[in-house]
């Protein structure tokens, strides 16, 4: 679960961390109210579960309230890679002297946590990243050892970051740890002129399997931006709309089974518009409200369901694609991978329906590739 920036910045307060004076306003009229308290001059940010909101126009600096009122007038309302901001953040604005990142983040693949740091921060520090690796510092962490203030001197050091950010590294890392958090990131933490370290941004994830022990997040079902992923959500469900304008839609059953099909999509030169897992079972139900949630996104061309048969066999799953067929109305191409339990019989199934959209493929990797193609030439079409 994505926490809105807001949110986030209320936990590092929470933890010790300084932030700017911010309040948060879901109305003009709110934003100027607001602003007149903060001072006047303050800086309105859009607040959607997304990247990239500056280059967006999602932050402006505004003089006063008056322009507080108008600024967040054009915000509201506007669209940001699929998220409608429907809540603005008015915070005063700060002089800054050095921007900073700093994150830790769940390294799934080692069964650890990564820390990332880097004296370069601010909005380009994915161009940062993809050009001068060099000057992103990645250190393993130990989640039995954790961040002691030796570790964090170590990281601030190995980053180039003054010595005075090690408190936040130990803070984040408390947040990680007490909130059950799988990501908590910082970009840009500064240091102003007068030498304080704040937190102007933060993005932190929390890990749903972990909802049952953290009665503070609440009791209510999380928010959803995109409306795609509304919709998923209350249909139960596990639907991610990625950022970006991918082009196959992707469904499988199994987390893992569902990420590696995104990496072999993307390595065969095509973007994955979602991740959709559906779990153990296959029925038409689940089989018709994934086809409906997937088809519904403006960008697939193509759509890859990969599914390894285990508890639920693949000719249940095959029957639960025909029978989905009957009220799913099917415009895009299908490619469907069956393999695993009963992965010959499932084919028959789908071999004798004959859907004229609907093709095969005996691997994940044949299954990638032609989902990748079909998606380049519905493009060209």
């Amino acid at each position: 679960m994505d926490l809105y920036e807001y949110q986030a910045r209320e936990i590092f307060q929470r933890y010790g961390i300084a932030v700017p004076e911010a309040e948060t306003a879901d109305t003009a009229r709110e934003a100027r109210h607001a602003a007149d308290r903060l001072g006047g001059r303050v800086v309105v940010k859009a607040q959607v579960k997304t990247g990239g909101r500056g280059k967006a126009g999602g932050v402006k600096l505004a003089t006063d309230p008056a322009a507080a009122e108008l600024t967040a007038r054009h915000i509201l309302g506007m669209d940001i890679k699929g998220h409608t901001v429907r809540k603005v953040m008015l915070a005063q604005p700060v002089d800054i002297h050095a921007e900073y990142y700093v994150s830790y983040a769940l390294d799934r693949a080692a069964g650890r946590f990564l820390a990332i740091a880097s004296a370069h921060g601010g909005m380009d520090i994915e161009e940062v990243a993809a050009t001068r690796p060099e000057a992103v510092t990645r250190i393993p962490v130990d989640p039995a050892e954790g961040i002691t203030p030796t570790a964090a001197a170590a990281i601030a050091t190995a980053a180039g970051l003054p010595p005075t950010t090690a408190p936040v590294l130990q803070r984040l890392w408390k947040i990680l740890t007490d909130e059950d958090a799988l990501l908590v990131e910082v970009n840009p933490l500064v240091r102003t002129t007068t030498g304080d370290i704040l937190a102007l941004d933060g993005k932190i994830t929390l890990d749903d399997n972990a909802r049952f022990r953290q009665t503070r997040w609440g009791a209510g079902a999380p928010t959803h931006d995109d409306p795609l992923e509304a919709t998923a959500a209350a249909k139960g469900l596990n639907y991610v709309r990625l950022e970006g304008e991918g082009e196959v839609g992707v469904i499988g059953n199994g987390a893992g089974l569902v990420m590696s099909t995104l990496d072999v999509v993307a390595g065969c030169g095509a973007r994955p518009a979602n991740f959709l897992d559906i779990g153990g079972g296959a029925s038409a139900q689940v089989m018709a409200d994934g086809l409906t949630v997937v088809l519904a996104d403006p960008g697939v061309r193509s759509v890859l369901v990969n599914v390894f048969g285990g508890i639920t066999a693949c000719d249940a799953v095959a029957d639960g694609i025909v029978k989905a067929l009957e009220t799913v109305r099917l415009t895009k191409p299908l490619v469907v991978r069956l393999d695993g339990s009963n992965a010959t019989r499932g084919r028959a199934v789908l071999d004798a329906r004959a859907h004229p959209l609907v093709e095969q493929a005996t691997t994940m990797d044949g299954a990638a590739r032609r989902a990748a193609v079909l998606a380049t030439d519905a493009a060209a079409v």
